[in-house]
């Protein structure tokens, strides 16, 4: 059976999840008198919201991944587990492991969220989504062998015209970002690069059930998203919902869309971890969080991220976006000393700093401390945040060296093709 880094009078606090939310509470627990323990089934901390520049050749999976345990390695008090929670006793005070089980006197659930096909899990096959490395190399070898077998096709082809086709589905900011970075690949970084089919002529379609893009943004600066991908040469279909996804392409209601490369960025559902805390849920599976971040019944056990529905009085639920996790991380390492110190936990107060979407090379939409931004300035913003949250100084100089490449040069430094089967697809 596991044991505890130590064993004592020291408080034994397990984290699991070692997202934004999990390393962060590590990062800041590590300073006070406990034993921590972080587990996580991966052996690397991933930074979600650049998984789409993986698959689009923009970066390579090492650029935004970092392995936990040299992130937490000068914390001694800090002991890293890679395994998967399958369970947690909260009155036991022990989550439960292949393994074997670990006890606490304090847990952090971070688990975050996983994709879903809304009760089409049989899509997923034709459809990735974008929540994992695997996912993000699987959509970028697809994605490029689609213009391999269109270059060996008859111009004129049905099936040629389907394999230069490419379906985005959803209209968040990931169905957003990819839809324009796809483009981009067409018109600018496989430019020249083909003698019997030209890229630029590509096909790139984003389906959006709603009315408008970016939903959570306000109206018009979902306009302007809107306005900027359909410069680009993005065919944008709001009010169009799926019905079905095959090998062959997407029916819209009795509208069938031919294309051979879709892309899946329609819908997340939390984490199954929460289901097994015993408390009410969401709709979506989000745990519903007291306002200390503590779930009803139990204030030794906190719920952050992805998985929290934590809601401000007379507000809508926090958003799941890293800035979110980060700050419910500190906000429970704090509350867990202060309990360990005899002390009452604290209400989390959300410092909402705004959320960016960026549309492609020098466009952005966003709104940063109340304000609305747009354009290149916005752009801007989005390109320094997303160093700044990278977690690690090489992360961070990789990255830029890439981005710096890629901008003036407008080709994409990962373009190899690996992974599954390495010939194109059957025509």
């Amino acid at each position: 059976m596991p044991t505890p880094l130590k064993t004592g009078a020291r408080p034994h606090v397990v984290i699991v999840g070692g997202g934004f939310g999990g390393l962060y509470a590590a990062r800041s627990l590590a300073k006070y008198p406990v034993d921590i323990t972080v587990i996580d089934k991966e052996n690397y901390h991933l930074f979600q919201p650049l998984l789409y520049q993986i698959a689009t050749a923009a970066l390579s999976a090492g650029d935004i991944a970092s392995p936990i345990r040299s992130i937490l390695r000068k914390y001694k008090n800090v002991r890293v587990i890679m395994g998967e929670v399958n369970d947690v006793d909260v009155a036991g005070k022990r989550v439960v492991l292949d393994e074997g089980d670990f006890h606490f006197d304090y847990l952090v659930v971070a688990t975050g969220a996983t994709g879903t096909y809304f009760g089409h899990d049989e899509w997923a096959e034709f459809a990735p989504g974008l929540k994992t490395v695997e996912d993000a190399l699987d959509i970028r070898r697809r994605l490029f062998l689609a213009y391999e077998s269109a270059e060996r096709l008859p111009t004129g082809s049905p099936e040629r015209d389907a394999f230069l086709s490419f379906v985005v589905i959803g209209g968040g900011p990931t169905g957003v970002e990819m839809a324009g970075a796809i483009r981009e690949i067409a018109s600018q970084t496989l430019k020249g690069d083909f003698r019997s089919i030209d890229p630029t002529h590509a096909k790139v379609i984003l389906l959006q059930s709603g009315p408008r893009i970016l939903p959570e943004y306000p109206d018009d600066l979902s306009d302007t998203a809107r306005k900027y991908l359909e410069r680009m040469g993005v065919e944008v279909h709001t009010g169009s919902r799926v019905t079905n996804i095959t090998a062959e392409g997407v029916h819209v209601g009795e509208t069938f869309i031919p294309a051979k490369t879709v892309v899946w960025g329609a819908g997340v559902l939390a984490s199954p971890l929460g289901k097994t805390l015993g408390v009410p849920l969401d709709k979506g599976g989000r745990v519903i969080v007291n306002p200390d971040l503590s779930i009803p019944g139990y204030g030794n056990v906190f719920v952050i991220g992805d998985l929290a529905n934590s809601t401000p009085p007379g507000k809508d639920p926090l958003p799941g976006i890293a800035p979110t996790a980060i700050q419910m991380g500190i906000h429970v390492a704090k509350n867990i000393a202060a309990l360990v110190a005899g002390e009452p936990a604290t209400d989390f107060v959300y410092d909402d700093r705004g959320m960016l979407a960026t549309i492609g090379r020098n466009s952005a939409v966003g709104i940063a401390k109340g304000h609305k931004v747009k354009g290149f300035i916005a752009w801007l913003m989005w390109l320094l945040i997303h160093i700044y949250f990278l977690i690690g100084f090489e992360n961070r100089a990789l990255v830029m060296m890439n981005w710096a490449y890629s901008y003036m040069s407008f080709t994409r430094s990962a373009r190899l093709i690996t992974g599954g089967t390495r010939k194109a697809p059957a025509s």
